[in-house]
């Protein structure tokens, strides 16, 4: 297949499912091996097209950024700040960072995608039913959510190490469970999303550079910018989804590419 439609196609699957509760990693191991394209190349790949989801979201989120960079957003007790991004971030990528060879080697392949895109489809409707009758005491105001329900996200976020399970899926889960609405929880997912992705992909981008070649820069570029316009449009609907619908529809999907995923490779 053509390197730019393949930049194309896996540029679009990481726009769509990167802040959706799908599991990005998920989406891009299925349609790496279905289309031939992985190894050291498609790993640089995905590192560009993932920072292209990034920059959709500092773009969206611009004026929260830069409050992070004044002097109210360094006070905890003034609204969101960096202190509840931090405390979101920090325990994840400390366990990342030792479990980093053992996940990489063992958990991507599409049966360990299957499972945990069927266990993270569990916990959300696990957290849809557990708060179905109290979403008028749950809170939305995202400059309101405390210290502590941050660090219980952040642990939430710690399932999502398991590729398949899906990081936007274990902290809304998680944000419901500790007491945030869907759209709060979801905006603190996106926020705390960036600094934890860039880290993510500049220590794989150090890992792999060395392969990188003029060659791959057109690809590169192509892959970059429709993750970007893809995201930026993913993650608009999605919030707009989220104030009327529950996540159980996502649920249901994830089940059922997890079916479709083992009977494709397996069967």
């Amino acid at each position: 297949m053509d390197q730019n439609l393949i930049a194309v196609i896996v540029g679009f699957v990481e726009g769509v499912t990167e802040f959706l509760p799908v599991s990005s990693t998920g989406h891009m191991i299925i349609v790496g091996h279905m289309l031939g394209f992985d190894g050291p190349a498609a790993d640089i790949f995905d590192v560009f097209v993932q920072l292209g989801a990034i920059l959709s979201v500092i773009f969206i989120y611009k004026e929260r950024f830069a409050r992070f960079f004044t002097k109210e957003g360094w006070q905890a007790d003034k609204g969101l700040s960096v202190w509840h991004v931090a405390v979101g971030i920090v325990p994840v990528m400390g366990v990342a960072f030792f479990a980093y060879k053992y996940i990489k080697e063992y958990l991507f392949s599409p049966f360990t995608v299957a499972i945990g895109l069927v266990l993270g489809a569990l916990l959300m409707m696990y957290a849809e039913y557990k708060t179905k009758d109290n979403q008028a005491e749950l809170l939305d105001d995202l400059d309101k959510i405390s210290l502590k329900q941050a660090a219980l996200v952040g642990a939430f976020q710690l399932l999502s190490l398991w590729p398949g399970f899906s990081r936007s899926g274990s902290t809304l889960a998680g944000g419901l469970l500790v007491g945030l609405k869907r759209e709060t929880a979801a905006n603190y997912t996106f926020l705390i999303a960036v600094p934890l992705m860039f880290v993510a992909c500049l220590y794989d981008l150090l890992k792999n550079i060395s392969i990188l070649t003029v060659d791959d820069l057109q690809m590169l570029a192509i892959g970059f910018v429709v993750a970007f316009v893809v995201a930026y449009w993913s993650v608009l609907w999605f919030l707009k989804f989220l104030h009327k619908y529950s996540l159980t529809s996502f649920a249901y999907y994830r089940i059922i590419l997890a079916v479709a995923a083992l009977t494709y490779f397996y069967f």
